[in-house]
């Protein structure tokens, strides 16, 4: 029998190509050199924040740190922010829930009208919550009001994970504890709520940094945290070395809740092993006292978060009358916010593109880190970048200084993660195979990741380009930062009235952020329920 019935002859061409294949195997998995030096470059440019708090503490030295740090001030803006986190995040953490069980796991009427108006006030921005209730109560200012404002704006971020959650929860669980004799709050307490544990640490981890950096909310009811104090102190001595202090605290106080919210997430996951038989998750009756009880919580709800701010637009926009649809003004307005929005959108979605790709198709340490960097940045404030993006044009790129490309900059820094978790999901959807028929007919890597896996992956690419354009719409601080004079935004229009105490006027910039914002939402809890398995 000869050589070529047991392989190929040695030395020949086919047995050199089966000489390296496993050589290739090994290498496969590695991502190209040039989409690892694009993920590179997005994660050290999204690192520049940190980078500025660090120098500027450097260039001020230790002796112009205590003097700026350590003083009355400061520990007043601390106080007053500690208390906002530490009594805001457990009340939101109460009515995301609460609002999330109802709506998912109880027999309440008309549960698919409620889980829409949980998430609707998402649609409007905080700033226009806090200006719906002074206008309704002039006298409102202080801890309360904002504690107040502050969850009516903030509880959809708790309530949107945990009724996902809820949803994917495996039946079983409860079935098995009710059968050892467990009645249905200790259920809930002992089986449901330790699985709503990421949920509520993801979602109250949003909120923090909300709270944290939030600017129009806390002005207008004239509430002083860090944010208002460092934007007062940049408008008072441009660029002060005070202002860099307190936006480098405020960077310690968001690592600190990374930190924290790192610790309590735990290493715990809870997953069903297999498929399963799909079952409808049970819903619990309710009583008719019980019912009465949550249709007051679910109303009241709904006429604080929602009814406050539509009925005051409506009375400011009938006072008003005519006079204040000033139609010159407000279109150049709201064709900046959608110019802005478009090129920040598809700007954060492309630097996302890398990053994405490789977490799904080559994870490694590498990776992780460089997905950290991004994740760590987006934290801070968008004071804090506005800062830093402000000394880095002075100091190194002055043509740049105030132009609307350093304004797309500071939203690509600040909106990156909700393009990349979007586009994450929409990649691993995408088989493997389908590159690597694509490569073995002679695809470049780039012309298969671009037109193989964006294009089957294009749904998680509109889900990021559309939650990064609602992100950008309701922006206010970086871009009254910024932007260039004569730039003029439907966020920045509605505060220049708003300081004006000019309300009437300000309402009609309100309403179409409201409107713009409203089919996004929309977007944001369909995709979450299709996510989620329903």
């Amino acid at each position: 029998m000869t050589a070529q019935a047991f392989g190929p002859e040695p030395g020949s061409r086919a047995a050199t190509e089966v000489a390296v294949l496993p050589r290739r195997r090994k290498r496969q998995g590695q991502p190209p050199r040039w989409l690892l030096g694009a993920a590179l470059l997005v994660a050290l440019f999204a690192m520049l924040p940190l980078a500025f708090v660090a120098g500027a503490s450097v260039q001020a030295g230790w002796a112009t740190i205590v003097k700026l740090v350590f003083r009355p001030r400061v520990a007043e803006l601390l106080g007053n922010t500690l208390l906002l986190v530490v009594l805001t995040i457990p009340l939101c953490v109460l009515h995301g829930v609460a609002m999330a069980w109802l709506t998912e796991r109880s027999k309440l009427p008309g549960r698919r009208l409620w889980s829409l108006l949980a998430i609707a006030p998402l649609a409007i921005p905080a700033f226009v919550h806090s200006y719906a209730w002074i206008s309704l109560a002039p006298s409102l200012n202080g801890l309360f009001p904002a504690v107040l404002i502050s969850v009516i704006a903030y509880s959809p971020f708790i309530y949107l994970p945990a009724a996902a959650s809820l949803r994917r929860l495996d039946p079983v669980l409860e079935d098995v504890a009710e059968s050892l004799g467990q009645r249905p709050w200790p259920v809930f307490r002992r089986v449901v709520l330790p699985q709503l544990r990421l949920a509520i640490c993801g979602g109250s981890l949003l909120v923090g940094l909300h709270l944290l950096a939030e600017y129009g909310l806390y002005a207008l009811i004239r509430f002083d945290t860090f944010t208002t104090a460092i934007f007062d102190q940049f408008q008072s001595s441009f660029s002060s070395s005070a202002a860099n202090m307190l936006a480098g605290v405020l960077a310690l106080g968001c690592l600190l809740l990374l930190t924290l919210e790192a610790g309590l997430r735990g290493k715990a996951r809870y997953a069903r092993v297999g498929s399963g038989s799909p079952r409808a998750q049970r819903l619990y009756g309710l009583h008719a006292w019980q019912l009465g009880l949550v249709l007051v919580f679910t109303v009241g709800s709904t006429l604080l978060t929602l009814g406050v701010p539509l009925i005051t637009l409506g009375q400011w926009l009938w006072a008003g009358g005519r006079e204040v649809w000033r139609f010159d003004e407000m279109l150049p307005a709201l064709g900046q916010t959608m110019l802005l929005g478009a090129a920040g959108a598809l700007l954060t979605t492309l630097a996302a593109i890398p990053v994405a790709w490789i977490s799904i198709r080559a994870p490694s340490r590498l990776q992780r880190l460089l997905e950290g960097s991004n994740y760590i940045a987006s934290s801070l404030p968008g004071i804090v970048v506005a800062l830093a993006l402000v000394s880095l044009t002075i100091r190194f790129a002055q043509p740049l200084y105030q132009t609307l490309f350093t304004v797309l900059l500071a939203y690509l820094l600040m909106f990156l993660p909700r393009a990349l978790v979007s586009l994450r999901a929409g990649i691993a959807q995408v088989p493997v195979e389908l590159e690597n028929i694509a490569r073995s007919l002679g695809r470049t890597p780039a012309q298969a990741l671009g037109r193989v896996t964006l294009r089957f992956a294009a749904p998680g690419a509109a889900a990021g380009v559309a939650l990064v354009f609602l992100a950008i719409v309701n922006e206010l601080t970086a871009t009254l930062l910024l932007s260039p004079s004569g730039t003029s935004t439907l966020a920045t229009s509605f505060w220049a009235h708003t300081s004006e105490i000019d309300y009437a006027a300000a309402a009609p910039y309100a309403l179409l952020m409201v409107l713009l914002s409203l089919p996004l939402t929309g977007l944001l809890y369909h995709q979450s329920r299709r996510v989620a398995g329903r």
